[in-house]
């Protein structure tokens, strides 16, 4: 049928590609904070890419399945375990009814997914299965995951051929290392800012703070210096956006961010690196890097081909 979870950590949802096409309405997207590994959790187990998942924060969880299933964990490593023994990330694994998996701190990164094969058997509120818990919908009750939840599989029977399942697999990626380069695109309020000011922001060392979280990216280290303030009219703020408040100390905004706000943005993060920022941990490092637009967008187009191989190599299999 599914799985039990025994142990959910901090912080552990149900997330998919986003909930689109709301924030006119003041709804956030919300979504997967890592994409990249999300992404490539669903496929390596037969799904669509943006398939509902398991996004856990900083400490993996622990269940027992209640069927056989096909699963992968991606991104942050949480030393997963099945039934006492270590198995692999980055690789499809099948399951049996009655097996224990169990999961620990992340020795590096900060965000791991586990997708299962067929998906979970959820209700989507408005076109999306993405916990959002401030408005307290979509995933799972609308909460994060705790002890006793049982999450329904949407099939009880694999149809990825055993023979199959191993071969499905990538190379494990490197882990952002502190302080990690993050690459951004200046703008679109960056004339709010003295020269000075954005000398500061791009060569500055930023730490990350302990109340960061999926709505923001809150960073601790040189304030960056304003011409005359930066507060501005509201207007709306796109993934990876880096507002300015009054302290000077940058705000990276994430998947739950706000619809809008009123702090000038010095920046945004490109959409490639967000992956990156995502697998940070509060207290370690980044560094701002100013890169064209031009050249954001063929990063884009590397990664967007890179993503299409990886569909084309393990096809969504029917359940």
């Amino acid at each position: 049928m599914g799985l039990i979870i025994n142990g959910a950590g901090p912080l552990s949802t149900i997330q998919d590609g986003g909930r689109i096409g709301y924030a006119e309405f003041g709804f956030q997207s919300s979504g997967a904070m890592d994409r990249r590994s999300f992404n490539i959790a669903n496929l390596l187990v037969g799904n669509d890419k943006n398939q509902a998942a398991i996004e856990m924060t900083l400490l993996g969880i622990g269940c027992q399945f209640t069927s056989d299933a096909v699963i992968a964990i991606t991104g942050a490593d949480v030393s997963p375990m099945l039934n006492g023994v270590p198995i692999p990330r980055y690789q499809a694994v099948s399951v049996g009814a009655g097996d224990v998996l169990t999961s620990g701190f992340a020795a590096c990164g900060c965000r791991a997914y586990l997708a299962v094969h067929g998906g979970f058997y959820l209700k989507k509120v408005m076109g999306s299965y993405s916990a959002n818990i401030k408005c307290g919908i979509g995933g799972y009750m609308g909460r994060p995951l705790k002890r006793d939840d049982l999450l329904y599989f949407s099939t009880v029977n694999p149809k990825i051929p055993p023979e199959e399942i191993a071969k499905r697999r990538v190379d494990i990626p490197e882990l952002p290392e502190s302080p990690a380069e993050i690459r951004v695109v200046l703008g679109p309020q960056d004339d709010y800012f003295t020269a000075k000011g954005i000398e500061t922001f791009l060569n500055s060392e930023y730490k990350l703070t302990n109340d960061s979280d999926r709505m923001g990216i809150k960073l601790d280290g040189e304030p960056v210096e304003s011409k005359n303030g930066s507060d501005i009219i509201s207007d709306g703020i796109p993934l990876g956006a880096v507002q300015i408040p009054a302290s000077g100390k940058p705000i990276v905004m994430t998947a739950d961010r706000q619809t809008a706000g009123g702090y000038a943005k010095i920046a945004v993060v490109i959409s490639s690196d967000i992956p990156k920022l995502a697998q940070l941990k509060p207290g370690e490092a980044l560094k701002f890097k100013e890169i064209s637009l031009n050249e954001a967008q063929n990063v884009y187009l590397s990664e967007l081909k890179y993503m299409e191989d990886l569909e084309k190599k393990f096809p969504k299999i029917t359940v």
